[in-house]
């Protein structure tokens, strides 16, 4: 699971518990612990959002703002696919998809609601987790990684020293990662 992924993962497990073998999460928040200075004032205009209060959030889906998403703590730049960032950018620019994207964000209070009925999920049926995490991540911090200590016994954490993209900066770090985790399942 990873960023808005990880709220149908969860939303999955929570209904079909018996089908969930482990759980991989790369940046995939279920705790306010990671949610960001990056949220702050998306939070307050969650309860009442009026079309004055949408302007500034438009500017998280231009150019610059994309670029940042992929770039933002990560040591080394030129490891990142700027194919993979023009992509997303003109996926983001297509007719329609801004109003798409401002609901996706208004929307996401609906997920931080449930992070106690994820959590009491993670308590109650201990699924094995693998938390992979860029630790230098502004969008959904480090602690939401390490939170899952809190409810998971044998929680694996691995906290790389990346942004919210881990996976464009430590594809093979981890794959090796998500390997010996999927082996460690039992069968």
């Amino acid at each position: 699971m990873n960023d808005y992924g990880a709220p149908v993962g969860f939303r999955l497990a929570v209904r079909h518990p018996d089908r969930i073998t482990g759980i991989i999460t790369q940046n995939g928040n279920a705790y306010e612990d990671g949610l960001t200075s990056f949220w702050s004032d998306l939070r307050k205009i969650w309860s009442n959002p009026s079309e004055a209060d949408l302007a500034p959030l438009r500017a998280n889906l231009t150019r610059e703002a994309t670029h940042w998403q992929y770039t933002d703590g990560v040591p080394d730049v030129s490891l990142v696919n700027p194919d993979k960032e023009a992509l997303d950018q003109a996926l983001l620019d297509r007719p329609g998809n801004e109003e798409i994207q401002l609901a996706l964000f208004l929307n996401y209070a609906t997920n931080v609601a449930a992070y106690p009925v994820w959590q009491e999920y993670l308590r109650t049926h201990q699924p094995p987790v693998l938390a992979v995490w860029g630790k230098n991540d502004a969008i959904f911090g480090p602690d939401g990684a390490t939170a899952f200590t809190r409810d998971v016994k044998n929680a694996q954490v691995h906290l790389l020293d990346t942004g919210h993209f881990a996976l464009e900066t430590h594809r093979p770090a981890i794959a090796a990662l998500t390997r010996t985790f999927l082996h460690s399942l039992p069968a």
